[in-house]
């Protein structure tokens, strides 16, 4: 009866949807997906002990995640619990250097994170955690897996409060396993290892960017 209750609660909760919500998730004829609370509960804790750092910023109401933007406006990312298709949001943190919130996007098959940019609250979807130069000008992100099928390493920028894509490089993700690492704000070291192990070595290259402003790749 508990858990009747709870999904009739989730089901009354997505079908008014505030002004600045952002969702577009509608049930159709699609079956609330029974694994959704028990992930959802489960993390909900954990992400409410991520809040403590910006309590006054960052709330959740049941599968709403509120976000205060610039000049007391806000958005909400709602969690869509219907089907295969279903996914949720985790809040993470929130990323002073770029004035963004990242959220975890997580689905059955699949996982990327959203960048919530508080001047505007215009949404980003990149497929790795932001990792930033050490003057924090750009940052980069790392897709790797083989399920979904993601083998991309990006180079971003902001422009006032738009994120803009400097380079993107292919990585060998079928059969490695691959990593980077900032060395300058103009060099970047990428290490990759083979998914079966066997002690044998990976590809290793640096990407660098020239004085036209173009990255370029070097190595094997």
């Amino acid at each position: 009866m508990r858990i009747l209750v709870l999904l009739v609660a989730v089901v009354a909760s997505l079908l008014t949807v505030p002004a600045g919500a952002e969702t577009s998730c509608m049930p159709g004829d699609r079956p609330i997906d029974p694994y959704y609370e028990n992930d959802t509960f489960a993390e909900w804790p954990q992400e409410a002990q991520r809040f403590k750092n910006n309590a006054e910023l960052v709330s959740r109401q049941r599968d709403r995640l509120r976000l205060v933007l610039d000049g007391g406006r806000s958005v909400e990312l709602v969690d869509c619990p219907y089907g295969d298709d279903g996914y949720h949001f985790l809040y993470e943190r929130y990323d002073q250097a770029g004035r963004f919130y990242v959220v975890r996007k997580s689905s059955h098959d699949d996982f990327s994170y959203t960048l919530v940019m508080m001047p505007t609250g215009r949404l980003f979807t990149v497929y790795g955690a932001p990792v930033w130069t050490s003057e924090k000008s750009k940052f980069l992100t790392i897709g790797c897996s083989l399920q979904p099928a993601r083998n991309a390493l990006v180079i971003h920028a902001l422009d006032g409060a738009e994120l803009t894509k400097e380079a993107e490089f292919e990585l060998p993700c079928d059969t490695e396993s691959c990593s980077a690492r900032w060395d300058h704000q103009s060099w970047i070291s990428v290490t990759c290892a083979p998914r079966d192990g066997g002690g044998k070595k990976g590809k290793e290259f640096v990407l660098m960017r020239g004085t036209n402003g173009t990255w370029n790749r070097f190595g094997r």
